[in-house]
């Protein structure tokens, strides 16, 4: 028997279909900048594979503006296998890992999937890199570059109020999110 997937015919070694019931979505840790590389390898291995990606324009120094295609998650991909799918996923170049805890890897949910596949394919899905209410974040633009505080709320038009602690006093202000970076301890 032989099973579909992804326009791809492919034949288990034992001569059976593996149901595709067994089959669940892994989330694939790889090399900083190889998602696309390693994509084309699990392809060429007949492992089904998604990468979400969203497209940004970015303006370089010669203020020339650029249009990129990266991905959505960056170091990671996700594939469709089974447990004896396992091997090939490993050995593909660029794979560092298929997340997990210690003893075994864990699935995702397959609506979680199905979320992302239908927001790449309408485009409007894009990466969220917001803070997190009472994080440490630091100002990296402005007057204020350097000074650190705690996020304590975020208003309607998508600004930040942040409690600084200068000399044992508090003060706020508003910031924008673009002006913050989470505080790495």
């Amino acid at each position: 028997m032989i099973l579909q997937t992804i326009g791809h015919e492919r034949s288990l070694r034992s001569g059976m279909v593996a149901p595709a019931l067994d089959r669940n979505w892994y989330a694939v840790f790889t090399t900083p900048q190889h998602e696309k590389s390693v994509l084309k390898h699990l392809d060429l291995r007949e492992v089904e594979s998604f990468l979400p990606t969203y497209e940004t324009v970015r303006v370089w120094k010669n203020r020339q503006r650029k249009k990129l295609v990266l991905p959505l998650f960056p170091t990671y991909l996700f594939v469709h296998i089974n447990c004896r799918e396992r091997v090939k996923v490993l050995q593909a170049p660029g794979v560092l890992q298929i997340v997990g805890n210690s003893r075994e890897n864990v699935p995702l949910v397959e609506s979680e999937i199905e979320f992302l596949r239908s927001g790449c394919r309408s485009e409007m899905i894009e990466p969220y890199h917001d803070l997190v209410i009472g994080e440490k974040v630091r100002i990296k633009n402005g007057v204020m570059e350097g000074v650190q505080g705690t996020l304590i709320r975020k208003d309607n038009c998508m600004k930040f109020v942040l409690t600084l602690d200068l000399i044992n006093q508090h003060a706020a202000i508003q910031v924008k999110a673009q002006d913050l970076e989470p505080v790495l301890m």
